[in-house]
Parts: structure tokens; sequence; C-alpha cells
């Protein structure tokens, strides 16, 4: 890469030293090209192999466990036998986030990689971060924004060629050359970057680009912000909370649930709300021409031929949406400065939209007096909440330290990541608030509790997505009864989609931010030049890449391919006595001798006699005789009592 005063070869062989002056470049694209990268993991025979997974050993039993067994590959298999017919074609999944590589979260500095991961591999190693391929580094000060189509170019251009024509490969496993192919199968990112990758601005009053233009929203004049409601058009038509005017706003709802956009419907909106432009020039549209959607830009993702036939482009990130959701309703009870959404500015929202009058407020000379809402706490309840989640202990490696996030004294809960939201949230909360609030309060809160630990799990069947559609359709319309529109961002909105595209796309572990997010941190402690961290990230990277690849070649050695666990207990131990003392642990720190109580022995030993198979014959001819001795017992004192009776009669 040449810079302005630097002289290239041939000016130097020419003796034309300096002659040339090019200028400093505003921004320097990094790309890993990704088609040597992707015909690499034919390159090993067990990779190989693997790349096969999906076709060969995956049970379909129409169980949602890796996306291949999502609605939304088995419908491009359909659309293009071709493509599917030979199981080594590659589908790939596109994520991107924004990034600051420095320590101080001070220094303003937004870098953008973009990362794609192969879905052919076992679910056990497609997400690993050892298999996960950068293939953009957009360097920062700014975010890309809107014009991140420029930096994708070269990266589109690749996929456009393995899509078409694909690329000739050699497979170590048949040992025979093949032409390899791959298709994008669809982006995972937050929802700011889903706004920036799919074109539909996610802020505003038509913030769902899953409702798009039939998006249910009310600017509240004091709060100054969209609230999104209106979920009752998402239930049955004869559903007797449309016709529930007091528990709502004061109205019917008689419309019905709105339909995604498919690509020939997006396209079709993207090709009528061309921007107006003034004399033809390339100025910003005139800020008085009507616009009725939310349409930025058409993504350049539309460029691929698939693209718009595609089920499900862009997904939703639960991990995010659950964070966020989270976060809203702990500030709300426990009312932590900066995060409540009942506040004074809330009351009077209510009250100009003429809605829940009993939580109106009620002025007292210069005073507001704010009446208790059902799911307020008192500062007893909030400390005992506090308290309980400061007592809760987790097993190694599920969780994070939580209770150094607690301050019981203040009530007062900080400094949770996204993880800790999730295992708060799911684990913790429900059996805590139904002790504390009122049945009202908390049932919804449990359901939409339940509604995420059900949509997270590992196994996913398709009639309880269809049960869970239906159940968080119920829930939210039960929050509204309860919270203030202040409560109804757009991420309690998004929770209702969240259903229907897990039946599209398979499990959510496979389509979050949670292994995207890692792997940030890992390209962050790259940095060792806060000068050019993207020079140190990219170097970094590509030595990291190297020496995984070289390591799976090396079978007999450990490498980070086959590297022991954590909490990896060693199994290679000479028998020594009875086979169940032949199973070491492996401490996590020092450790200490005691003594046993006469119930902890009491205990061991009754596991050694349930567990160890040499013992089992003993403990079986045991138990026959004490069941024999037992018997006899028994039919002696059958004819005992017998004689008694006799006695008594005479």
């Amino acid at each position: 890469m040449i810079k302005k005063g630097e002289d290239t070869n041939e000016d130097v062989a020419l003796g034309n030293s300096n002659k040339r002056n090019k200028g400093i470049s505003r921004k320097i694209l990094r790309y890993f090209p990704i088609i040597p990268r992707l015909q690499r993991l034919f390159m090993t025979k067990r990779t190989a192999e693997d790349m096969r997974w999906y076709k060969n050993k995956r049970a379909d039993d129409g169980v949602l466990r890796h996306p291949a067994d999502s609605l939304a590959w088995k419908s491009f298999d359909e659309k293009y036998p071709s493509f599917a017919s030979d199981p080594r074609n590659i589908r790939l999944g596109l994520a991107s986030d924004g990034f600051n590589p420095f320590g101080s979260m001070s220094n303003a500095y937004s870098m953008w990689p973009v990362i794609l991961i192969p879905y052919n591999l076992p679910p056990w190693l497609c997400m690993k971060q050892s298999n996960l391929l950068l293939s953009l580094l957009i360097p920062g000060p700014k975010g890309p924004g809107m014009d991140i189509d420029v930096y994708l170019q070269p990266l589109i251009d690749d996929l456009k060629i393995l899509w078409e024509s694909g690329i000739e490969t050699y497979d170590a496993f048949t040992k025979q050359n093949f032409f390899l192919r791959a298709f994008l199968l669809w982006t995972i990112n937050d929802y700011p970057a889903y706004g920036i990758l799919s074109g539909w601005s996610t802020k505003g009053k038509l913030a769902c680009p899953i409702c798009h233009i039939h998006t249910c929203s009310i600017y509240l004049k004091h709060g100054r912000k969209q609230c999104y409601m209106g979920h009752r058009r998402f239930l049955e038509v004869n559903h007797p909370f449309r016709r529930n005017k007091s528990s709502f706003d004061n109205t019917k709802e008689e419309r019905l649930a709105p339909q995604a956009l498919s690509g020939d419907d997006a396209l079709a909106q993207l090709n009528t709300s061309s921007q107006v432009l003034v004399d033809g020039s390339t100025r910003k549209r005139k800020r008085d021409a009507i616009r009725y959607d939310n349409w930025k830009k058409k993504s350049v993702f539309f460029e691929l031929p698939y693209w718009r036939t595609l089920l499900l482009r862009h997904n939703l990130d639960v991990m995010h949406i659950e964070k966020n959701i989270s976060e809203s309703v702990i500030g709300t009870l426990l009312d932590i400065e900066g995060k409540p959404k009942d506040t004074l500015k809330s009351r009077l929202d209510l009250q100009e939209l003429k809605i829940k009058k009993p939580l109106h407020t009620i002025k007292n000379e210069n005073k507001y007096i704010l009446p208790p809402a059902s799911y307020t706490m008192s500062k007893t309840e909030k400390i005992q909440f506090c308290q309980l989640i400061k007592e809760v202990k987790f097993p190694d490696a599920y969780a994070s330290n939580i209770s150094r996030c607690v301050n019981v004294k203040e009530a007062r809960i900080f400094g949770l990541k996204s993880h800790d939201h999730h295992v708060l949230f799911q684990r913790i909360f429900p059996p805590i608030i139904k002790g504390i609030l009122p049945k009202d309060a908390y049932d919804p809160l449990v359901e939409l509790s339940l509604f995420f630990s059900d949509l997270c799990a590992k196994e996913l069947h398709v009639e309880k997505l269809d049960q869970l559609d239906k159940s968080i359709r119920m829930t939210i319309c039960k929050l509204e009864r309860v919270f203030l529109p202040t409560f109804f961002d757009v991420m309690v909105h998004l929770a209702i989609h969240l259903a229907m595209e897990a039946k599209l796309g398979g499990p959510v572990q496979f389509r979050w931010m949670y292994y995207i997010e890692r792997f940030l941190r890992t390209l962050k402690s790259y940095v060792r030049n806060k000068a050019h961290p993207e020079g140190s990230i990219a170097e970094g990277y590509l030595a990291e890449e190297c020496m995984t690849f070289c390591s799976k070649y090396l079978t007999d050695m450990e490498t980070k391919q086959n590297r022991p666990d954590r909490n990896f207990d060693s199994s290679n131990i000479e028998p020594n006595g009875l086979s169940i003392f032949n199973c070491r642990g492996k401490p996590l720190a020092g450790g200490a001798w005691i003594n046993l109580s006469t119930h902890e022995i009491n205990q061991a030993h009754f596991y050694i006699l349930q567990n160890c198979e040499k013992v089992r014959p003993w403990m079986e001819q045991h138990l026959e005789i004490l069941r024999k001795e037992n018997n006899r017992n028994v039919s002696r004192g059958t004819r005992r009592n017998s004689l008694c009776g006799l006695r008594k009669r005479w």
C-alpha cells in the first residue's frame, strides 16, 4: 500500500524518485478474500467430512436443532435443487457490529468487522470461534452508517462468483476436485445494525421492519418518545380483548395483524418510494416530500440473484432484545435512577391519552403525587428482592458473579452484562417476584420470562413454536393492561415476532450475537499499537488463523482443536480397588481436609451401594436374605394374630 511521499518500485527503477505524490487515503478497507479460505475448509480430511454433516449425519425428525432443520433452509433447497444436490456447497451467515478497539470507552471510535459463519458444520463446530471467518475490517473512527454498502462491495462480488460459476476445489475426503458454490443465508446483527444492513430505518414511528408501514406507534408529548402499542390486532378476530375498551386505549380493535414483507414486496416498495431530487441534483430529498415508508436505501444484498427469494433475510437479535426488556422491567420495579419507565412525565402522558385514570397524577400545591401501580414495590420489598438475588449461587461457568452487581442497602442493581440479564430474567426473576407482586402484575412478567426460556432451548418443535407465538401475543396484551405506554419501546414490540422467526430460522443459538460479541472481544485483544488499531487486528487475526489451520494437521499433540475443557477430569487412571474410586476430580482451587459427619458417611455409604458394580452382586444377595427374613416374620406375625383372636373368642 502506497502513501504520500513513498516511491513505487517502478519510480525507483526509472530514477523518478519522489516525482509522484499520492494523496493519503481517507480510509483503508482491509478485505480478507473468502474464496481461498472456503476452499481451505476442504483441505483436511476431517473438516471436509464435517462439511457434509448436515446432509449425512443430521437426524431429520422434524425437531429444529440446526439451521438445516429450518423452513428457510428447506425452502431454498426446493427453489434451487441444483445447488442443494451437492452437500459440499456452503451456506453462510453474515454478522457485523461496531466496537471500540480501545480500553478507554471515552475515546469515541467505531470499527466494523464483517464475519462469515459456515453453517454446513455440526452444531458444536459451526459457531466455534476458530470457524468464524473475518472477511472485512471497516475502519473508524466513525461507523460506516448507511454507506456500508460501499465497503461490502468486494465481498458481494466474491459471493456472486461463488453463486454463479463456483470455484474448482480439492476435496481431501473424496480426493477429487469439484466446483465449490456458496450462498448467503441471512444476516445477524443488533437492531441499529439491522437498519444499516437492510436499508429500513429502525427509528421513528415505523421502526418495526416486520410490521413495516403498518407499525402502530404513538408519540408521547411529555416523554418525547415513540411508544409501540396496539398489540390486540395480533389476537384472534373474536378475542374478548379486542372489544375491551377500558383496559386498553378506550377503543375497539378491528385491525388484522400485518404480514411481513417478502423480498419481492420490499423491492416493489423500494421502486415506488424513490427519493425526490431537486432539479436533477444529488441533494437530499425535499423535507416536504411525502414518504409512506421507512426505506433509506436499497440494500446491496439485493445484487445477489437469490436474495429476494429468501424467507428470512435479516435476523432480530434475541440477545439484545431480551437484555433490553430485562433492563426495562428491573429498572421499573426497583425504580433505578435513569432506568424506570414509570415517571412523572409518563403519568402526564397517561392524562394526555385519557387512559388508566386511577394512575393519573394528583396535584398537591406545587407537588405531584403519583398513585402506586400494581407493580410498585415498597422499600422493604425492594431490599428483599435484591437480597434474594445476591444470595443466589450458580454452578461453575454457568453465569458470572451477579452478586457483585447488587447493592442491597440502596436496593439497586447495576453493571449487568447481556448474559447476566439472560440468566437473571429466565432463572431467578420469576420465583422472586411471585412472592412479592400481586397476580395481575407478576403473571404477565412470568409468562414473558418463560417465553424467552422456551425460545432459547437447544431443541425446538414447530408445534411448540406455534403455541409460543400465540402466548406472546396474549402476554404483551396483558402487559398493556398493567404497564404505562413508556414501557412499550420497540424492543418490547419486537418480542412478538421472535417465535415466528425461530420457526423460519431454527434455534436462536445460531442467530444471536453472543458468539459474535465474544469474537469482537478477541479482536480487541489483538490491538498492540493504538495508533494503528486496524493494522494490529489484521496482523493478529492472520497469525491466529494460520496457527488454527496448521493445528488441524497435528493430531498427536495438544492444540486449539483438541484441547480439553477447562474442567475436564482425566480418565487415564490405572484401576486401583473399586471402580467407583477410579474417577478423580480435578479441584478448582486448593483442597482442604475435613471430617465427615455421621449423616454424610451414611450418604456416601449408600451411594457406593447403589452405584458400584462390584458391590452389586453382594447387595442383591443381601437384599434377597432380608426379603426372605421379612416374609418369615410376616407369616409368624399372622399366625400369632390368629391365635390371639381365637383366645379372645373363647
